[in-house]
C-alpha cells in the first residue's frame, strides 16, 4: 500500500480532468489488475454519461480516455499473449445531456459511442422505451457493430419492411485472437415488459427451450459468455446457468450483467462467475479467467492450473484518469492515443453545440438521492415534495380545486450538486419524456390511500401483474423477500420508509454491504465512494474509499397541494401523478374502493415533468454561483 501511495501522489502533480470545466482527478490508494487467459473490460447503464463526471472528481474521465486506455491494454493483452475483450450489456442512452438535449435525440452520442471498440454488446430496457430508440438501435447501432451486436430474446418491427426481426443475431461463435478459447456468446435482456409496441421481448425461460439454443449450448466450446441487460439478483441468469449446465457440466459461464446500476458479482458454481459494473459511467469493469482449457491446451500435459479448474478475479475501476495510468503503466504525457483525444474533442464540441453549460439557476445546496435519509432538509425528494411539486402541479382551470400529486422515485436519476445547474443537469436529473396525468374529483376517503398502497402493497400490485420495484430508484429494485432468496442482506420493506419510520440504520445500497476505511498506513485522504462487499469478497474497488451512508428511498412520494387552511380535509380532490405511475395509481385507486378507472384519466398540463423543473429552478434559483 505504500508504493501505490507514493504513485498516486507522483500522479496527482500531473493529471488533469478531460472536458472543460470538469473537476481535476482525486488520487488515491490504488489495488492492482490481475491478469488471466481471457480479460474483460465492462461498461453497462452509462445512459449518455460519455463526458464523464464534470462535478464529481474521482470520476471525470471521459469516453475518450477509455479508449485511450483500452488501447494500452489491448496492447499489453497482446504483449502478454492473452486475450481482452470489451463488452457492454446495454441502457446506454436516456440520462445525460449529450444524449437527450439533441433533436433528433443522441444526434452525437451515437457517433461518439461507435468509436470505441466494444467486442460484444447487448440492448437495455432504456433504448425500448421509446418506438423511435428503438429503431434507432436496429438502423444505427446495430450496422455501427454488425456481428458483435446480439439479441438472443429481442425482435423488433423493421420499419421498412413491417415485419417482425431479430434485431440482431441471436448469438455468436467466436475463436479468440491470442489463446485460441472458442467462446459461444448470448446477449439477453430481462423479462422486460414496458417496452413499445415495435418491440417484442421474449421471456428467459421460453428463449432457452428454442431450437437454436439448445443446439448453441450442446455444442463443444472452451467458455459460455452470457452478457445482458439483467441484474445479478433476478432470475434470468439463473435459469440461463441452469439451462447451460444441464448440457455443459464443467465448461466455464461467465455472466455480465447490469439494470441494477449497482456494482455486485456471483457465483452460480465454482466454474462461473457474474458481475455487474454499476451505472452512469462511474465505473469500468474488470474480469480476468484463468485455467481454461482449450483445444491446446488439453493436447499437452495439462498444468496444475487446468486440473484445478478456472480462476475468476475481477476489479471495479472508478472512471478516473489516476487509475487508468496506473493500471496501463502510463503517465499524462504518454496516456492520451490520437484517436482518444480525438473523441475526448468531440465530446467538447457536441456538449457546446447543444449549449450543455446554459446556466438555469444556482443550486443554494446539495441535494442528495439516497445519500440522505428521506424526509430531510437535504434529501431531493424532500425538495420536490414541499417545494417543486406544489409550485408546478397547477391546472389552468382547476387551480382552487384541492390536489394530491405523485411522483415516482425513479423519475429522478440523479442528484443535485450545489452551485450552477445548468441544462445538461435537468436530463442528468430527470430525462424522461413523462407528463401530468389526474383523475378528477376522487373522493379524498380514497385517494388518501393511494400513497401508501404504493409504497407497502407489492402483492397486491404482483397480483395484478404489476411490480412495484419498477417506480423506485434502480439501486433499490429488489425486495426483501427477493434479497433473502438470494442470501444477501435483508432490505427493510419500502413501505417503513413511506411512512415516515426510520428505515433500519444497518441498511445500504448493494454494493454497500458493509463498511472499511481502508488500512491504516495509508497517507493519501480517502474520498467518500464505493467500497463494494460482493459474493467474492470486500476488495473487489480498485481505488480504496470512504464508505459513504446510503439510506432507503419509498417507491413514490406525494405532495399535498391546495388544501384546506384550516387543515380540514376536503371532500374530493384531484388525483395527479405522472403519466408513468398511471398503471399503478388504476390497480390501487380500484382495490381502495374507487370507482373511477383508466378510461376516467385525463391529461393535466402541457409540459413534461423535465420542462416543469427546469422552469422553477429558472424562476427560484436565481442568483450568481
Amino acid at each position: 500500500m505504500h508504493q501505490i501511495t507514493l504513485l498516486g501522489a507522483a500522479l496527482a502533480l500531473t493529471a488533469r480532468a478531460s472536458q472543460p470545466g470538469a473537476l481535476d482527478p482525486i488520487a488515491a490508494p490504488l489495488r492492482d489488475l490481475n491478469w488471466g487467459q481471457l480479460n474483460f473490460l465492462h461498461t453497462t447503464d452509462t445512459h449518455g454519461w460519455l463526458g464523464g463526471h464534470l462535478l464529481e472528481a474521482q470520476y471525470s474521465a471521459d469516453w475518450g480516455d477509455y479508449i485511450s486506455f483500452s488501447k494500452h491494454l489491448r496492447k499489453h493483452a497482446d504483449d502478454k499473449g492473452v486475450d481482452l475483450l470489451l463488452i457492454d450489456t446495454g441502457d446506454r442512452i436516456e440520462g445525460n445531456g449529450l444524449y437527450d438535449a439533441s433533436s433528433p435525440k443522441g444526434l452525437f452520442q451515437y457517433d461518439i459511442y461507435r468509436e470505441q471498440n466494444v467486442d460484444l454488446l447487448c440492448i437495455g430496457n432504456h433504448e425500448l422505451y421509446q418506438a423511435y430508440s428503438a429503431e434507432r438501435e436496429l438502423n444505427k447501432t446495430v450496422p455501427n457493430f454488425k456481428d458483435r451486436y446480439i439479441a438472443s430474446n429481442l425482435d423488433v418491427i423493421d420499419p421498412q419492411t413491417g415485419q417482425q426481426v431479430p434485431l440482431a443475431q441471436r448469438y455468436k461463435k467466436f475463436t479468440t485472437r491470442n489463446q485460441g478459447i472458442d467462446i459461444v456468446a448470448f446477449g439477453f435482456l430481462f423479462d422486460f415488459t414496458g417496452n413499445a409496441n415495435n418491440s417484442f421481448v421474449q421471456k428467459a425461460e421460453d428463449t432457452i427451450r428454442e431450437k437454436w439454443f439448445q443446439d448453441a449450448i450442446k455444442g463443444k466450446t472452451d467458455v459460455f459468455l452470457v452478457i445482458g441487460h439483467v441484474g445479478l439478483r433476478m432470475p434470468e441468469f439463473k435459469t440461463i446457468f441452469t439451462a447451460i449446465r444441464k448440457e455443459n457440466w464443467d465448461t466455464p459461464i461467465l455472466f455480465f450483467g447490469g439494470h441494477a446500476h449497482v456494482r455486485d458479482a456471483r457465483q452460480f458454481d465454482s466454474k462461473s462467475i457474474a458481475m455487474a459494473s454499476g451505472r452512469y459511467f462511474e465505473t469500468i469493469g474488470w474480469m480476468s479467467a484463468d485455467g481454461i482449457k482449450t483445444k491446446e491446451t488439453q493436447a499437452k500435459d495439462s498444468t496444475d492450473a487446468m486440473i484445478s479448474g478456472p480462476k475468476f478475479t475481477r476489479r471495479y475501476m472508478d472512471t478516473n484518469l489516476y487509475g487508468m495510468y496506473y493500471h496501463s503503466g502510463t503517465n499524462a504525457s504518454s496516456f492520451d492515443t490520437q484517436q482518444g483525444k480525438r473523441v475526448t474533442n468531440m465530446i467538447s464540441r457536441a456538449r457546446k453545440a447543444l449549449d450543455l453549460d446554459h446556466q438555469f439557476g444556482c443550486a443554494p445546496k446539495t441535494l442528495w438521492m439516497s445519500r440522505a435519509k428521506y424526509p430531510s432538509e437535504n434529501s431531493i425528494f424532500s425538495w420536490l415534495q414541499n417545494e417543486v411539486l406544489p409550485d408546478v402541479v397547477q391546472h389552468p382551470k382547476r387551480h382552487d380545486k384541492a390536489r394530491l400529486a405523485i411522483l415516482n422515485t425513479g423519475g429522478i436519476r440523479f442528484d443535485i450538486f450545489k452551485g450552477p445547474f445548468t441544462r445538461d443537469s435537468t436530463y442528468i436529473v430527470s430525462p424522461f419524456v413523462s407528463g401530468f396525468n389526474y383523475i378528477p374529483d376522487v373522493p379524498y376517503s380514497i385517494a388518501k390511500n393511494i400513497i401508501t398502497l404504493l409504497n407497502g402493497a407489492e402483492k397486491i400490485f404482483a397480483e395484478a401483474g404489476r411490480d412495484t420495484k419498477f417506480l423506485t430508484i434502480p439501486e433499490q429494485m429488489f425486495t426483501a423477500e427477493q434479497e433473502a432468496k438470494s442470501d444477501m442482506v435483508e432490505i427493510p420493506s419500502q413501505a417503513a420508509a413511506a411512512h415516515d419510520e426510520e428505515p433500519d440504520s444497518d441498511y445500504e445500497r448493494l454494493e454497500l454491504r458493509s463498511t472499511r476505511n481502508g488500512d491504516d498506513d495509508v497517507v493519501i485522504p480517502l474520498t467518500e465512494g464505493y467500497t463494494t462487499v460482493d459474493d467474492i469478497g470486500n476488495d473487489g474497488d480498485d481505488t480504496v474509499h470512504k464508505a459513504v451512508e446510503f439510506h432507503a428511498v419509498p417507491n413514490c412520494i406525494q405532495s399535498k397541494i391546495g388544501f384546506p387552511e384550516d387543515g380540514s380535509d376536503p371532500e374530493t380532490v384531484d388525483l395527479v401523478f405522472l403519466d408513468f405511475v398511471q398503471p399503478w395509481v388504476v390497480i390501487a385507486l380500484k382495490f381502495s374502493g374507487g370507482t373511477q378507472g383508466a378510461e376516467d384519466v385525463q391529461k393535466y398540463m402541457d409540459g413534461t415533468f423535465t420542462y416543469h423543473l427546469s422552469e422553477w429552478i429558472k424562476e427560484n434559483w436565481k442568483g450568481d454561483c
